[in-house]
């Protein structure tokens, strides 16, 4: 939406805001408030900036370990004002990372000598009539004791559909 509100600044002194909403298919009232945040937007920038400086001076403190929890404990304590949103924003927009520990849990391993299965609806599963196109489904359901697969079959539970 930015990009079409920007287009329609560059652009509002050869055809006119009117025109180029209409074809833009955006409201004039979202446009002229987009242009009146323009401020607060460069604002809200250079403060993210400012935060991002603290972040990396609380990050290289303790070796790059802390991520956006600590961090935002850290400038709390510090005394600083901050949610723990803002801090993981500014961390994934200027690239800043704490240290993961735990392996990522990998579900599904396919065969490497697998060939794979042909896609023979081409992800159309709308159907002209009914009983001409059947799908199947994988469900997972979360146990105690461990996660547990459930197949389903339709073939088996369509006997008696016509």
């Amino acid at each position: 939406m930015t990009n079409r509100f920007q287009f329609i600044e560059d652009h509002h002194h050869a055809w006119g805001v009117k025109r180029l909403c209409a074809v833009l298919e955006v409201a004039r009232s979202s446009f002229y408030k987009w242009r009146a945040g323009r401020e607060a937007r460069a604002a809200r920038e250079q403060a993210d900036i400012a935060l991002a400086e603290r972040i990396r001076a609380v990050h290289a403190e303790w070796d790059g370990t802390y991520g956006r929890p600590r961090i935002t404990a850290e400038l709390c304590g510090q005394g600083e004002r901050v949610n723990h949103k803002r801090v993981g924003r500014v961390m994934r927009k200027f690239g800043i990372a704490g240290l993961r520990l735990r392996k990522r849990r990998v579900t599904t391993v396919p065969e490497p000598s697998a060939t794979p299965v042909p896609d023979l609806l081409g992800r159309d599963f709308t159907a002209s009539a009914p009983n001409t196109k059947y799908v199947g489904d994988i469900t997972y359901l979360v146990r105690r004791e461990a996660l547990r697969c459930i197949p389903y079959s339709i073939g088996r539970n369509l006997e008696d559909c016509s």
